[in-house]
């Protein structure tokens, strides 16, 4: 069904005088004020929508924002690098309005309440129906940038393939990856045979010594002469415009995930390969619109925007952030757009250009929170999910323990449901210490509600889930620690692989972001109040481990046995490192 704008408001009116909406949201219908979120003018001739990191979430989830944010040298307090009232101040959010609650923390639980709960694809797939429609036909494309078939249970056990489904019923036009490289290649290559879409990556690669004996000759876009495992780009015909659109895939995934799963395959940022390129397109093809669907991270694609000449805009992914404004970078040659369009499908990205004789000469850009009691679900969508559900349910809806906590996952540091798996791994695998990876997919909880089996695998599900318990020296644990926080802190973007830090259990430290590499890490404590000692052994236990298979069980498993036991989650004590020199950074509220 497509609808138009007005059609599209009469809906939200009507399910709210049906009561389908809570009735505090019906009277906001009423009075206007979060409809004019989605009630906006088409403008230009050319309109790019932009979704990434939805991490297999079909249905609508709860998702804060973080409270740290942490940007450290050039970065500091810059975009993406701002939280809480240094956000709306920034952009000119008014304090307690929705948008407020969709971009930030603050207020978290009480307008999670009020506002209720983001994305879900039906949803979305009704807010795209009502922009495609108002846009014409053939004036618009839907960009995936990648952690799409990666983060709930459905899709580990369909290995990816109830996203593929989804995302052909959604549209998708265009798609980059990022976890999605971490099923083997041969389900990638399957994944992507019945992907209606186009994939595109100029920077993955078949090593030379594997492309004599590579087993996906027939692989989706690979060249046997460039050694190019998918196409590098795809040219689009969009509003009478030439559009461009080069894909990005993230640059360490080998280093990031297990390069076991795709040991033929190589990446990086490739910069002098993606200039060349993008020079070749401009001469040969000349089109109106060059475009990069990336999976560098904010930071990366803010430092290559600076440059690469060429390109005009930037959707971005992987480091989850929303920002309701692209930032424009200069180059030699002028300026490129660079945009962020937040996780979890609790997103959808508007870019509006007016594109004429080859550049753009105006645009509007929107980033629109996907609000599920604002939008009604689209039938077929909501239909195919249940589809897909069917077969697990029982599974899913297991109810393992209830929350007095808000739960989340994403900032700098920690997070309540970080801490549950740390606590986890310390008490049912008998160690002193526990590291848990600062993955920054992860869906929230508020308290009263039902840690199900299936929010505790929004948290934990991926082809690596292994646990181990193994001694190491204190030595090795601060070298662990130094090591990732260089990856979170290193003032160089090029240097950082995106996430956050990792996450600990019986143990403390002060951690030092604007110090150099090596020395970040300081004053380690035990629970007790022990000093960890250098050359002493602990035991540890934690999972994920990029390198050989884990002997233990996934995580899930033991998470779950903890909260059985547990049964109610409330008081937990937080292995939050205390922070040091991070006065006036508007990371950190």
């Amino acid at each position: 069904m497509n609808l138009t704008r007005r059609e599209f408001i009469r809906l939200l009116g009507l399910a709210g005088a049906a009561g389908i909406l809570p009735s505090h949201l019906a009277m906001a219908t009423n009075q206007t004020q979060d409809i004019n979120i989605y009630d906006f003018p088409k403008f230009g001739n050319v309109s790019l929508f932009h979704i990434t990191d939805t991490h297999a979430q079909l249905n609508p989830i709860y998702f804060r924002e973080p409270n740290v944010n942490l940007g450290i040298g050039a970065a500091k307090n810059q975009v993406p690098h701002l939280v809480g009232k240094h956000f709306l101040e920034h952009f000119g959010i008014s304090p307690n309005s929705p948008e407020a609650h969709a971009f930030t923390y603050l207020g978290f639980k009480e307008a999670a309440l009020k506002y209720g709960t983001v994305g879900g694809f039906a949803h979305l797939h009704t807010l795209l129906q009502q922009l495609r429609t108002e846009r014409g036909t053939g004036n618009s494309l839907l960009l995936d940038g990648g952690d799409t078939w990666q983060g709930s249970g459905t899709a580990y056990w369909t290995r990816g393939q109830d996203m593929i489904a989804a995302c052909n019923l959604l549209g998708v036009d265009v798609m980059t990856g990022h976890w999605e490289f971490t099923y083997t290649e041969a389900e990638v290559i399957k994944n992507l045979a019945a992907f209606k879409g186009e994939f595109v990556a100029q920077n993955v690669k078949v090593r030379e010594e594997a492309l004599f004996d590579y087993e996906f000759m027939d692989a989706p876009g690979f060249d046997e002469d460039s050694g190019q495992a998918f196409k590098p780009y795809t040219i689009k015909q969009v509003g009478g415009s030439q559009v461009a659109i080069i894909g990005q895939a993230f640059p360490y995934t080998p280093i990031a995930n297990p390069q076991r799963f795709i040991p033929d395959w190589t990446f990086g940022i490739q910069e002098e390969h993606l200039q060349n390129l993008v020079t070749e397109i401009r001469t040969n093809i000349k089109p109106d619109l060059v475009v990069l669907l990336s999976h560098n991270g904010m930071d990366v694609d803010l430092k290559l925007a600076s440059r690469i000449i060429g390109i005009d805009v930037i959707f971005g992914g992987h480091t989850h952030d929303g920002i309701p404004a692209p930032s424009i970078v200069k180059n030699r040659n002028g300026v490129t757009l660079v945009t962020n369009a937040g996780s979890n499908g609790k997103f959808l990205g508007v870019l509006d250009l007016d594109v004429q004789s080859g550049r753009i000469r105006d645009f509007r850009y929107r980033l629109l929170p996907v609000f599920s009691n604002l939008i009604p679900a689209d039938l077929e969508m909501q239909a195919l999910i249940e589809r897909i559900r069917a077969p697990y349910a029982s599974k899913l809806q297991q109810p393992l323990a209830i929350t007095e906590e808000t739960l989340y996952r994403r900032g700098n540091f920690n997070g309540t449901f970080d801490q549950i798996i740390c606590d986890a791994l310390r008490n049912v695998n008998n160690a002193q210490i526990s590291l848990s990876p600062g993955f920054r997919w992860g869906t929230s909880l508020l308290p009263g509600q039902t840690i199900t089996m299936e929010y505790l695998l929004t948290q934990t599900c991926m082809t690596y889930p292994e646990t181990y318990r193994r001694e190491m020296t204190g030595a090795e644990i601060k070298m662990i620690l130094e090591d990732v926080s260089d990856n979170l802190f290193n003032p160089d973007p090029y240097f950082q692989q995106g996430g956050d830090m990792v996450r600990v259990g019986g143990l403390n430290y002060v951690c030092d972001p604007s110090a150099n590499m090596g020395q970040r890490i300081q004053d380690l404590t035990l629970d007790d109040g022990s000093k960890l000692i250098a050359n002493k052994k602990y035991t540890v236990s934690g999972w994920a481990t990029v390198g050989s298979k884990a002997p233990g069980r996934p995580v899930w498993e033991v998470v779950a046995e903890y909260l059985r036991d547990q049964k109610v989650i409330r008081s937990l004590q937080m292995n939050t490192p205390k922070i040091k020199h991070v006065t006036n950074n508007f990371g950190m509220m």
